[in-house]
């Protein structure tokens, strides 16, 4: 009778066992809800059965986002619980998609509103201040003479216009100074004519209508020429010493007047588009840290340097003081004034960009949320440009965008699977 009551006692532990497994709980032990493990087993036994009045569960999909899924609640390989699918959480339409605010708040979700905003990026440039072309003189001689005497005997010299430069001789030039005292001291035609001549031929050597009237005047000739500066400023190069010979068009003087500079910025291929005539630029100077300069761009060249796939552009600048000096760096900020009026814009953050498409989270309320692609036009100040996919007012996810989007490719990739016959 013993041995009974035991082959009884074990035989009722198997099955007990066996329906434990199966049922999710010992009918012996009362109806408790937890396993060993601690898993709680109510809710996906009532909700799969639809006797939940909360949420019905759909199906279960793999943890890992394997194209798997199973009616009834199951472990996956690694030992990991499947997670349910709810009715409300459904693809709505093939777009939307519903997360729960519990969700929402563990993954740091925040959203913002699409608006117009101003979105001006500075152009940064690299730059070097070069002397203005215009106020630029080189000095030299239209016949061959010989250097008698320096009175601009270095470079760097600052001078004034009109101030001797050199003394100079020239057998051509007194030549044509004696043709000119000959002709006008007769009073024949022919001679006259001549002397009109000679006044020609001295303008064309370069010689002043001063020079020529002081000869016609005291009818004599000047051993030497002193030739005056045709401008003021500062002598960039002397190429000339004392007692030199020189030929006809040879530099002997380049004199800059640097009142006025030039800053020449290289700006970057990319950004050529965005610079106009006039947008204001800030100068920095490495030589003055702490001071900028304004100015505007006045000139962008119609030529790119291949060598660095840059355009330089021209921004003018007062000098006065003559702090700017020759060669200088520093870096040019240009702002583009066409780039003032407000656009369309998200923060950076918004925009999932994968480099052939951007997509925006739109957020439809009610933990609700829909996947958008948009098409974006600048960037910068940490904004992006929305060209279409959005409108004003419109409310977008600027965090956890990444999650929902994720989210969302999962659950699209699962309703495929779904109408290929893959859901149990």
């Amino acid at each position: 009778m013993k041995q009974f009551l035991v082959l009884v006692l074990v035989a009722t532990l198997s099955i007990a066992g066996t329906y434990r497994w199966t049922q999710g709980h010992w009918p012996f032990l009362g109806h408790d809800d937890h396993d060993m493990a601690g898993h709680d087993h109510s809710a996906h036994t009532a909700e799969a059965g639809g006797q939940t009045n909360a949420r019905r569960i759909l199906y279960y999909r793999n943890p890992m986002g394997l194209p798997d899924t199973s009616p009834v609640p199951k472990k996956g390989s690694m030992g990991m619980d499947y997670i349910p699918v709810y009715a409300d959480e459904a693809m709505e339409g093939g777009a939307a998609i519903v997360i729960s605010p519990a969700r929402l708040q563990r993954s740091g979700y925040w959203d913002e509103i699409v608006a117009r905003r101003a979105l001006t990026t500075p152009i940064a440039a690299p730059m070097a201040i070069k002397a203005d072309e215009r106020r630029v003189k080189t000095v030299t001689l239209r016949m061959e003479s010989f250097i008698e005497k320096l009175y601009v005997d270095t470079t760097g010299q600052v001078i004034r216009e009109g101030q001797p430069l050199f003394r100079f001789v020239s057998q051509q030039l007194q030549q044509t100074e004696i043709d000119l005292l000959i002709g006008t001291r007769s009073a024949l035609a022919d001679v006259n004519q001549q002397a009109q001549g000679a006044m020609q031929r001295l303008r064309n050597l370069g010689m002043p209508e001063s020079h020529i009237r002081d000869i016609v005047a005291s009818r004599t000739l000047p051993r030497y020429h002193d030739w005056p500066a045709p401008i003021g400023g500062t002598v960039l190069v002397k190429a000339v010493l004392e007692g030199q010979r020189v030929a006809p068009g040879d530099e002997l003087y380049r004199i800059a007047d640097l009142s006025n500079v030039w800053a020449i910025a290289d700006v970057a291929e990319r950004d050529i588009g965005r610079v106009r005539i006039g947008d204001p630029v800030a100068l920095s100077i490495h030589a003055m840290p702490g001071r900028t300069r304004e100015g505007r761009v006045a000139f962008v060249s119609p030529e790119l340097r291949p060598e660095t796939r840059t355009v330089p552009i021209r921004i003018e600048l007062a000098n006065a003081d003559g702090a700017l000096r020759l060669d200088m760096l520093g870096e040019a900020l240009i702002r583009p004034a066409a780039e003032a009026a407000p656009v369309l814009a998200v923060s950076r953050d918004a925009v999932i960009d994968s480099g052939r498409q951007q997509v925006a989270i739109v957020v439809l309320g009610e933990g609700r949320f829909e996947p958008r692609q948009v098409r974006i036009g600048r960037r910068g100040s940490g904004l992006v440009e929305i060209l279409e996919g959005l409108g004003e007012g419109d409310a977008v996810a600027s965090t956890a965008n990444f999650l929902i989007d994720a989210e969302s490719n999962l659950r699209a990739a699962l309703k495929a699977l779904e109408s290929q016959g893959a859901k149990p």
